[in-house]
């Protein structure tokens, strides 16, 4: 890895410069005359620590600027976004799809290997024409029905919104209005969400995004189960003995009907029943006092 611009060896020839990014249509933004800037050689690659040209941007009104944080060569590699990192195709985390895919293309970690593989990758990449996915995903042409059930079928623009104002956690920003981050509380600190890392979602290993969705597949997986076999279960009910067993009552719905707004009205028009009266009647009568009782 180089360190100086002014050195002229392999090294500061192996830098990457790029006219556009990769990225997905999420970090992209719904703005069609999104404008971008460009810093040649802004910073060194958070995979494998090459300087690239890094782009900043806005993706829309209300929104964080965001830039890119991995080169292309990496990008390319594992076909994901330069900014999120999620992969292209589906969206998705890359742990969830190549467990979805079977692949398991090994990527070296230390500096050495790490330059002579991009150089490997890069002499593929100049000899195809850049249409084929690297590797393994490269190979596969079928669509799989499971990423595409997990996939979302829009852009989740929510992603792109400020992060929180620290100041206003803690009741001291005094910008009100005019402040760029938002005014929320935040989630639990002891979420695994919480505690993301680039390189984990780069390669594949203790993602907790991942995690999620690996949940989410068992539920599909579940549901389809039943419906093959013509019943219905709800896959948020929880049994206490065994997560995977669930008991179904032949003959009833699966949901309940409610009662109609007559049926309820009839009960308050009796009163209030959170105090009934369990003394017994008294036989002594009140001299002077009438009866109440009506006959009918």
């Amino acid at each position: 890895m180089a360190v100086s611009l002014s050195t002229n060896s392999y090294n500061r020839q192996a830098w990457e410069s790029s006219e556009f990014p990769i990225l997905c249509e999420t970090c992209l933004g719904p703005n069609p005359y999104v404008r971008m800037m460009k810093e040649k050689f802004g910073q060194e690659c958070k995979i494998c620590n090459r300087p690239f040209s890094v782009f900043r941007w806005c993706p829309g009104t209300g929104m964080r600027y965001k830039k890119t944080e991995i080169c292309q060569t990496c990008s390319k590699v594992k076909n994901v976004c330069q900014t999120c990192l999620l992969d292209l195709e589906y969206g998705l985390p890359v742990q969830v799809r190549d467990a979805a895919l079977k692949i398991n293309d090994e990527i070296p970690k230390s500096n050495v290997n790490k330059e002579y593989f991009n150089q490997q990758v890069e002499k593929e990449f100049a000899e195809g024409d850049g249409t084929v996915a690297y590797g393994q995903l490269g190979k596969i042409k079928e669509k799989n029905e499971m990423l595409a059930k997990l996939a979302r079928k829009a852009p989740y623009y929510k992603r792109n919104l400020p992060h929180i104002c620290s100041f206003w956690v803690k009741g001291e920003c005094k910008r009100g209005e005019e402040c760029p981050y938002r005014h929320e509380m935040p989630n639990d600190p002891e979420d695994p969400l919480s505690q993301q890392n680039i390189r984990d979602r780069f390669y594949g290993s203790n993602d907790p995004v991942a995690d999620k969705m690996f949940k989410r597949m068992q539920d599909l997986t579940k549901e389809e189960k039943y419906k093959a076999s013509g019943q219905k279960i709800s896959l948020d009910s929880k049994s206490s003995d065994d997560a995977d067993s669930y008991k179904l009552t032949p003959g009833l719905p699966g949901v309940l009907p409610m009662p109609s707004n007559d049926f309820k009205n009839d009960f308050f028009n009796l009163g209030s029943s959170s105090a009934p009266n369990l003394k017994a009647p008294s036989s002594k009568k009140t001299p002077g006092a009438k009866s109440s009782h009506k006959p009918y």
